[in-house]
This record gives C-alpha cells, sequence and structure tokens, in this order.
C-alpha cells in the first residue's frame, strides 16, 4: 500500500502540465507531383518513414515547447511500437503510460503530399483502438493533476469521453479535438470541453453549417456553444481561427488572422497548433484566449515550412523570445 501511496505522493507533486491521451502512428510519407485520382497510379518523387498520430503529434508539439508532459497511449509489440517508445523518451515525454500490445500492430498512416503541400491520409488505427478504461485508470494519477488534458477521436471515443470527464471531475482544463471527426458525436463531449478545437471540415461534419469564410465559422461555432462547450476555436488554413467564449456570449467571436507563410507540407499542422495551444494553457493560464490562438498560430506557421509531421515541429530555441513572454503580442 505504501508503495501506491509514495508512487501517487511524488506523481502530484510533480504534476505534468500537460498529458495526452491518444494515438501513435507511424506514417508512411509518398511525395508526388500531385495527389491521385481514384483508380489512379502516378510515380512519387520521395519516400520516407515518421512518427505521427494525432495525440503523440500534440504531445510532442508541447513537449518541445518546454511542456512536461505525459502520453497515454497503446502501441503494438513490434518494431513501429519499439521505435515509437523511443521517440517519446528522445523528446522528453513520459513513456510511464504507454502500453504495448501483442493484439494489434502498432496504428500507421499513409500520406501522400503534393508539391503544393497538400495531403491525402488513410490511417488504420491498430493497437490504438485497444486504449481503454483500464489504462485510463492506471494513468489516473498523472491524468487528475495534470494542468491541462488533451484528446481527440483516432482512440476509441468512448475512451476519449471518459478521459475528458475524469479530467472534468478533477478541475484539470480540457482541450477536445474531434477529429477525424464523427457525425454522430456522444452530446457530452461538447460539455466536457472546456476549449472545443475543430477544424473547417470537422465544425461542418459536427454542426451541418458549410464553413468557408470567418462569417460561417462564427455561426458554427455558436451553435457548438449552445451545445455546451466552455470555448470553441475553429481553425480555416491560411484565414487563421475564429474564436468563440460561452462567457461572451454577444462580443465573444474573436477572428485570429495567420501570419502568411509559404507552406511546404501541411500535414500535421493543425496538431501543432493545438499541441502549442496545450502548452500555452498549462504555462500562461491567464492569458486571453485569442492570444493563446495568435501564438499558437505562429507556431503552426513555423511547423508548414518543412517537410514531415513531427520532423517539422519547431523546438522552443527555433522560436521567437516573445512568443515565450508574459506581455500580450501586438496582433
Amino acid at each position: 500500500m505504501m508503495d501506491g501511496y509514495n508512487k501517487i505522493q511524488t506523481m502530484t507533486e510533480e504534476a505534468f502540465d500537460v498529458v495526452v491521451v491518444g494515438s501513435c502512428m507511424t506514417d508512411l510519407v509518398s511525395q508526388a507531383p500531385r495527389l491521385p485520382k481514384a483508380g489512379e497510379t502516378i510515380h512519387g518523387h520521395k519516400f520516407f518513414i515518421g512518427f505521427g498520430g494525432k495525440g503523440a503529434n500534440q504531445c510532442i508539439q508541447a513537449a518541445r515547447m518546454g511542456a512536461k508532459t505525459a502520453m497515454v497511449c497503446k502501441v503494438g509489440k513490434d518494431f513501429f511500437g519499439e521505435n515509437y517508445i523511443q521517440n517519446f523518451k528522445d523528446n522528453g515525454v513520459s513513456t510511464e503510460f504507454v502500453g504495448q500490445t501483442a493484439d494489434a500492430a502498432t496504428g500507421a498512416a499513409s500520406i501522400v503530399v503534393n508539391d503544393a503541400g497538400e495531403n491525402a491520409i488513410v490511417i488504420v488505427a491498430g493497437a490504438n483502438l485497444l486504449l481503454g478504461g483500464e489504462d485510463l485508470q492506471q494513468a489516473l494519477p498523472a491524468l487528475s493533476h495534470a494542468k491541462v488534458l488533451v484528446s481527440q477521436l483516432e482512440v476509441s471515443p468512448d475512451t476519449s469521453l471518459q478521459a475528458l470527464r475524469l479530467a472534468q471531475e478533477n478541475n484539470v482544463k480540457t482541450i477536445f479535438n474531434p477529429a477525424p471527426a464523427i457525425p454522430d458525436l456522444d452530446p457530452d463531449f461538447y460539455r466536457a470541453s472546456v476549449v472545443f478545437c475543430c477544424n473547417e471540415s470537422e465544425a461542418e461534419l459536427l454542426t451541418g453549417v458549410a464553413v468557408a469564410t470567418v462569417e460561417d465559422a462564427g455561426h458554427a461555432g455558436q451553435e457548438l456553444l449552445r451545445r455546451g462547450c466552455r470555448s470553441v476555436i475553429i481553425t480555416l488554413g491560411s484565414q487563421g481561427c475564429v474564436v468563440l467564449s460561452g462567457q461572451e456570449p454577444s462580443t465573444g467571436l474573436h477572428h485570429v488572422p495567420a501570419k502568411p507563410v509559404t507552406a511546404v507540407d501541411t500535414t500535421g499542422a493543425g496538431d501543432s497548433f493545438i499541441g502549442a495551444l496545450a502548452f500555452y494553457m498549462a504555462t500562461f493560464p491567464t492569458m486571453p484566449l485569442q492570444e493563446m490562438v495568435s501564438r499558437a498560430n505562429q507556431v503552426a506557421g513555423v511547423s508548414v515550412q518543412k517537410i514531415g509531421t513531427q520532423a517539422s515541429y519547431p523546438y522552443k530555441k527555433d522560436l521567437p523570445n516573445n512568443l515565450f513572454s508574459r506581455q500580450q503580442l501586438a496582433n
């Protein structure tokens, strides 16, 4: 009994800034002049294997910015799984709650990137879908004392929702990223989200509101607030983001523009954004949400200027010092 108590006490004293419950994927990336049409075979000009998965991506970006992070996930007892555990260690992410299973392979993503930096992705979740309630209970000491918990939908939705509820019960701030989006999302996801962050296609699938402009995003965001989210962020690529707060129903819509950059590869940019947002929520808890979003936008803007997913994510040393200042930046 004493050993378990001491373990919980130690973890309480050394609380994580960011705990991510989510997916790990091995990325199999092909670069080609354009994306193939249905039934078409085209020649690519480069292939490489990288580390991905929405959950792991978000965790790695938060860690590279200086957050103390832990990952709650499941990989296969295979070559890719072993490599992924080492990747977490190399990035300073705690692997105490990374499980391995012989019942499924490590998740994999086949990615094609065209010369304009656009991508098409097919994922096979594999071991990610075996992450369950027992794993969350084992991680509860870390999860319940984190500053921020992040979850998505590349693991079982029931597991993601349970993680959000556990965080909510322990007054831990939550970021929920409904990706890949599912139309029949449990209504409790909205109520358990301190920050509900999605892109324009995910917002459209969830709300039925076509999202092409900032104004459209505002309408979709209002619908998400009505469903119980405390704050909503809808990312719009080069148009930046729309931020809405349930605490400010009449004046709470903010458009945060993105600084123009030349995109080389947009794969994982949304995850870079959420990882950076989690860092800011944990590190600067009193900072206005739109300021955090503006800074996270800039971090994601750096990531799209390099090839790869995690390989493109900047470290703190790669970013301007003012992104780590407590003083609000001029937008």
